[in-house]
């Protein structure tokens, strides 16, 4: 992959990752743990894929 396709692509999983964090934020005001084990699972996937890309 080439380095503006690397940039663009870590930039979509940073935001992905941080609207992840927000979402899980919530849930955990909430008090809905199901809902807070998917979207932990979730942003570990998406951080997972970003530092396979740095």
């Amino acid at each position: 992959m080439n380095a503006p396709a690397k940039s663009g692509r870590a930039d979509v999983l940073s935001r992905l990752y941080d609207m992840k964090q927000k979402q899980l934020a919530r849930a955990l005001q909430q008090g809905n743990p199901l809902r807070c084990q998917v979207l932990e699972a979730e942003a570990e996937a998406i951080f997972s894929a970003l530092k396979s890309i740095r």
